[in-house]
């Protein structure tokens, strides 16, 4: 077993016997269930797990926020039945996991998220194309004035860390067989945002949730949330104002859009992926309950309120001022 398997195990077993003298039967609605979520979407799933847990006062869900791959190990070494990631499984883990539980398991697509491109508020570049992305990111193109007449100079490129879900999908999607250049990584998503904030010469990548949010604690009452998800509006919103948010368009489009809901829904904003919830327990589980609960209504609501695109639920209006 992998050296993080054993510590998610140890720290999974600690957890249930923190709440097992006070957690019900397990049920849809009760009990305690551990989940492993890319930590791209913390944002997103705590938002999530705060309502569930304040609307089912019986149901503890215990996150753990980590890279992609690891929350993929932990559900194939039998360390958790709930997963957020920006991927599926393939036929071989599915096929992996069903020789050793005799429940399937199920994958729903809840969200389609944006990497947002992130600069200084100091720099006068409004817009890049994929192909200008690819040569910031291979070092072709090291510095801002390269790309367009600029106050600024060198160009420091800055990722969460080399194994995030988010290197990944640059890689996979911008790069084509290329590889990085130079580039800074720091410890986590929000340590990206504060860095582009401070550094006038660099540019981030970070999930779109992450800069709706703008990374503060929300600082309404619960009862309040509640009563604003039960409002059936699609109010626009914007992206904080600590930092610019790139225009990105396509090397055969005349100009490029920012990640608004709208843009991600109807394809024009060019580096979007799919977010997925997979269980491996049955109906009337915890893990399924909550897996049910992201896809509904409410659960659906709480994603358009962080500026990804919800799976199932209308895209808000682009503000035009």
């Amino acid at each position: 077993m992998k050296k993080y398997s054993i510590i998610v195990a140890i720290s999974v077993i600690s957890a249930i016997l923190a709440v097992s003298c006070r957690q019900p039967t397990d049920s849809s609605t009760s009990g305690l269930v551990t989940l492993m979520c890319d930590q791209t979407f913390e944002n997103i799933i705590q938002q999530e797990i705060d309502v569930f847990e304040y609307t089912y006062p019986n149901a503890s869900i215990i996150p753990y926020y980590l890279d992609a791959h690891s929350a993929i190990d932990s559900m194939l070494d039998g360390n958790t039945s709930l997963i957020v990631t920006a991927q599926e499984l393939t036929q071989e883990q599915k096929d992996y996991l069903q020789s050793k539980n005799r429940f399937p398991a199920r994958t729903q697509r809840i969200a389609v998220d944006a990497i947002a491109v992130i600069v200084n508020k100091d720099n006068d570049i409004d817009e890049l194309s994929i192909s200008e992305l690819r040569d910031i990111l291979t070092g072709a193109t090291p510095r801002w004035r390269d790309v367009f007449p600029s106050k600024l100079d060198s160009i420091q490129v800055i990722f969460d860390h080399p194994g995030s879900s988010i290197v990944k999908y640059i890689n996979d999607s911008i790069m084509k067989g290329a590889k990085f250049g130079k580039v800074y990584t720091v410890d986590s998503l929000k340590q990206v945002f504060t860095e582009v904030e401070r550094r006038r010469n660099a540019i981030g990548f970070i999930g779109v949730s992450w800069i709706t949010a703008d990374l503060e604690t929300p600082t309404t009452s619960m009862e309040q949330r509640m009563a604003d998800l039960d409002k059936n509006d699609t109010a626009a919103i914007d992206f904080t104002n600590k930092i610019k948010v790139m225009q990105i368009r396509r090397d055969d489009e005349i100009s490029g859009c920012k990640p608004y809901q709208a843009y991600i829904y109807d394809g024009s904003y060019p580096l979007f992926r799919s977010v997925y919830v997979t269980t491996t327990e049955p109906n009337g589980s915890l893990s399924h309950g909550f897996y049910s609960f992201l896809t509904g209504f409410i659960g659906q609501k709480i994603i358009l309120n962080t500026g990804v695109m919800p799976a199932y639920v209308q895209p808000r209006v682009v503000s035009l001022n």
